[in-house]
Parts: C-alpha cells; sequence; structure tokens
C-alpha cells in the first residue's frame, strides 16, 4: 500500500510541475471573446499571446544582471491591436509581404487579391490574418507551455483561391525559446506566405532606438527592390553595400549611407536570402544588445527573413513602454520571398491539394557578459 501511495503522490507531483497556460478575458471582436494567454517557463521567461490577429503581446527574458524586460513592443488593450496598421505582434498571411499589384497567376488562371499599400497587396490584404479571431487550445506538454492557434480562412477571401485549413502552434521551450510552428492544406491550388510581425528591442520597449543593436544575417545576397518596394527579381551580392551583415554590424554604423535601397526602405526593409534555409541547427540571424547583454538568435527553415528597422513608427501609437517611435524596434519576419507568385526564380509559395505546409521558427535569447 505504501508503494502504491508514493505513485500516486509522484505523478500528482509530477502533475503538478506541468506547464499551464493562464487564461484571461482582453475583449470582444466581431462578437466573439478575445484572451489574453500567458505561457511561463521555469527559467522565468513569459511570452503573452491573444487570438485576435494571433499576436504576440509581450515577450519578457532576463538581462545580464537577472532582471526581466519586455523586449517586443506591444498594447495592454485589444482596441489598438483591432485599429494598428502595423502589425505588432501579428501572424500574418494568407500572404506575408508584398504581391505586386495583387495579382498573379496560378495554372493558368489570373488571381486579383485585395490591394492595401499603394496599389500592392500587403501582409494579406485589408483583412488579413491580423485581423481574424483564431481559436485557441492549450496544448502544453510536461516538457513545454504550448498554444495551438487555428483559422479556417473560406475560398475567396481577400481574394485567395482554396479553402486554407491553417495552424499555428506557439511553445515557449525551457531553454529560453520561442518556437513558433506553421502547418497549412488547401484544398485548391493557392498561394501560401505565412510569418510573425513582431517588434524587437533587446533593451526593452521604450528604451530608445534599436541603432545600436548588433546585427549578423547569414546571407550573400537580398532581393533589391524598385520604388513600389516590391523585388526586381534578382538576387544581389551584399558584398561592398550596406547589407552585407555576414561577419555583424552595427545596425546604425550604416543605415544612413547615400544608397538608393535604403532611401526606398527610409531604411533598412529588405528581404534577405538566407545561405542554409532548411537548417534548425544553426541561426541565420543574431541580435545583440550591448548595454543589457540580451542576444537573440533566429533559427528558420525558411528560405528568407525581412529585416526591418520600424522606419514608419511614428509616435502615433502607444503601447506597453510608450510611444512608438521611429526606429526603436526592428522586425525579422522570416518568409519566402515577396512577390514570388510573380518570380519563377523564386522559391516556390505554392500549395496544392493534397500538401501540407510546414515551418518552424524560433528566436532563442540568452545573455552575453
Amino acid at each position: 500500500m505504501k508503494t502504491v501511495i508514493s505513485l500516486v503522490a509522484l505523478a500528482a507531483t509530477s502533475f503538478a510541475a506541468a506547464p499551464k497556460i493562464e487564461q484571461q478575458p482582453f475583449g470582444e471582436a466581431d462578437g466573439k471573446p478575445i484572451f489574453l494567454y500567458t505561457l511561463k517557463n521555469k527559467a522565468g521567461m513569459e511570452v503573452t499571446i491573444i487570438n485576435y490577429g494571433g499576436a504576440l503581446t509581450s515577450l519578457k527574458v532576463p538581462d545580464r544582471n537577472k532582471t526581466f524586460g519586455d523586449v517586443v513592443l506591444g498594447f495592454d488593450k485589444l482596441a489598438p491591436y483591432e485599429a494598428n496598421t502595423s502589425y505588432f505582434g501579428d501572424l500574418i498571411g494568407r500572404y506575408g509581404n508584398r504581391i505586386a499589384k495583387g495579382k498573379f497567376q496560378l495554372d493558368g488562371q489570373v488571381y486579383q487579391v485585395s490591394t492595401n499599400e499603394n496599389g500592392n497587396m500587403l501582409h494579406g490584404g485589408t483583412t488579413g490574418f491580423n485581423r481574424r479571431v483564431w481559436d485557441a487550445k492549450d496544448v502544453s506538454t510536461p516538457e513545454a507551455a504550448a498554444l495551438e492557434l487555428h483559422y479556417l480562412s473560406p475560398d475567396g477571401e481577400m481574394g485567395f483561391p482554396g479553402n486554407l485549413d491553417v495552424t499555428v502552434r506557439y511553445t515557449l521551450e525551457a531553454k529560453n525559446g520561442l518556437r513558433i510552428e506553421y502547418s497549412a492544406t488547401t484544398d485548391k491550388p493557392t498561394v501560401l506566405n505565412l510569418t510573425n510581425h513582431s517588434y524587437f528591442n533587446l533593451a526593452g520597449a521604450g528604451s530608445g532606438t534599436v541603432l545600436k543593436h548588433r546585427l549578423t544575417i547569414r546571407a550573400e545576397h537580398f532581393t533589391p527592390i524598385d520604388d513600389g518596394l516590391i523585388p526586381t527579381g534578382v538576387e544581389q551580392s551584399v558584398e561592398g553595400t550596406p547589407f552585407d551583415f555576414r561577419h555583424g554590424n552595427v545596425i546604425g554604423s550604416r543605415i544612413n549611407q547615400d544608397n538608393e535601397q535604403l532611401k526606398l526602405g527610409k531604411g533598412y526593409d529588405d528581404n534577405f536570402v538566407l545561405d542554409a534555409p532548411g537548417d534548425l541547427k544553426q541561426w541565420a540571424v543574431r541580435v545583440e544588445e550591448p548595454n543589457s547583454g540580451r542576444v537573440m538568435e533566429v533559427y528558420t527553415d525558411q528560405p528568407g527573413v525581412q529585416f526591418y528597422t520600424g522606419n514608419f513608427l511614428d509616435g502615433t501609437m502607444n503601447g506597453v513602454g510608450g510611444a512608438f517611435k521611429y526606429r526603436e524596434a526592428l522586425c525579422l519576419e522570416t518568409q519566402h520571398f515577396p512577390d514570388s507568385p510573380n518570380h519563377l526564380n523564386f522559391p516556390t509559395t505554392t500549395l496544392r491539394p493534397g500538401e501540407t505546409f510546414h515551418s518552424v521558427t524560433i528566436y532563442r535569447f540568452r545573455t552575453e557578459e
């Protein structure tokens, strides 16, 4: 009998130690309740996510002194997420980044999708995945807290073909990594480019610009853009340009150079062609913040990453940490290339019936002395 009691007690202890997700009301949208979900690990890292737009609203990690700070820009109310056009922390789809004139051809048929930026489609159109209410489910395991979000995008939504069944899973790893896993299936041929649009400042939200952050990108090429911010279709070497981050550079050291590409984006807003896509064993991007000692390493199986320096933040949006001002955050959107459906030389974004799109990106944090 003693043995049985001991085993029961052990099981109860193990169950109690398993990660749990806290849930609290966060408002209502489209007649549906919105909740804020909080994921924690044993190291003290904390992530909050809402099921409106699947937005990552807060991400708290330690600095070198073991002081926790929020390293993403976010809001503590629903209304700013409904109103914002800068995609703070949002899940992006059906197509992240841009499609020229909102048009593409697939299997001989021309599709016109929603346009919302200078006649082009940006981040899914006027009502992309960032403005949808997702179904949420706690899928935590004894090893890690995990939240699964699901959305069924109907055939024709924003002009895209096919009923698209999408699942995104956020997992908070024990070793201070936030893993985002995307899956999708369709019943008609379609195009797809899913990503997350979090704004990072490793010094902490509201602490000033990210121009002193040091950035390394394992990419020998980037995709130049025209004056509509649409890729020209070529892959250009970063050698001898302000886009060479292969060996690490302070972001602000070259951002204001007399360079046509920088002028078009008003700073960095460019897709980098990663050297080793599909390799989750080595990081693709590393960001270091000298004062806090925080380091973020990005692992992804996607072929590209959009590096953006918050060039259009103008202080009109107020969130946690104060007003979100010019260049006070950076985005690293792991992705397929912008306008890929119109460039056959780019990695394909076509998804067909019977296929399953699956992708993983991990934002992992540590500190340096």
